[in-house]
């Protein structure tokens, strides 16, 4: 019969409490780079000639072939021998922003893409910069039009950053592994880290699902 004791895991709620705000936050920042370099990448693939817009290309292609759990590694154990040496936080950072933006890549290329070919045209003929173009009239629609995509994409980046406890980053589920290996409650352990991650991404899409409301609310008054 299965008998089941979560006192020992539930007794390290501070450490897990860390483990779920360390999860939080290097997602939260992993996805503001995934966004710079997607508006990047995304605008590079749209350009006139053929060498810029292979490069965003070959980068999307990639990593988005390629598992994360690799290209983590990469940054990780393979940088130093070239003689860039990151520790595990900016490692993690790294890896997880050149992931996802991947991903966001693609995303904002499409909202780029649905953004009227009048409104371009209008902004340059006003004297817009290709810069203050980008920035007040192409990125501004096409983050609204891309918002329910990316805003799944961040979830996915929460999720997916359950890997970096491989290079000992001391997020959820490093933290589970940790108490499982201290109390040899394996099944506990990683059960209670299971319901704080659903909690977790319940919490976003809600929090998303609010401001996607104000995003498309936006999107409307812009048009």
């Amino acid at each position: 019969m299965l008998s089941l004791d979560f006192s020992g895991t539930l007794a390290r709620w501070p450490e897990i409490a860390w483990g779920a705000w360390t999860t939080l936050w290097i997602a939260l920042v992993a996805m503001v780079g995934a966004l710079l370099i997607g508006a990047l990448a995304a605008w590079a693939a749209m350009a006139s000639r053929r060498a810029v817009r292979l490069v965003p290309q070959l980068y999307v292609e990639l990593f988005r072939n390629t598992p994360f759990l690799v290209q983590m590694y990469i940054v990780y154990f393979g940088l130093p021998s070239i003689g860039l040496r990151l520790t595990a936080y900016p490692a993690a950072l790294l890896a997880l922003s050149l992931y996802a933006g991947a991903y966001a890549t693609e995303i904002l290329r499409a909202g780029i893409e649905g953004v009227p070919p009048g409104q371009i045209e209008a902004a340059r003929a006003l004297g817009l910069s290709p810069l203050r173009t980008l920035r007040l009239v192409i990125l501004r629609q096409a983050l609204a039009a891309s918002f329910p995509a990316l805003a799944s994409q961040f979830v996915l980046v929460m999720l997916a950053s359950s890997l970096l406890s491989a290079i000992s980053v001391p997020e959820l589920t490093a933290v589970a592994n940790n108490i499982q290996g201290q109390t040899f409650r394996s099944f506990e352990a990683f059960l209670v880290a299971g319901a704080v991650y659903l909690a977790l991404t319940a919490l976003l899409r809600g929090a998303l699902g609010k401001l996607e409301r104000r995003v498309c609310a936006f999107q409307w008054a812009v048009r």
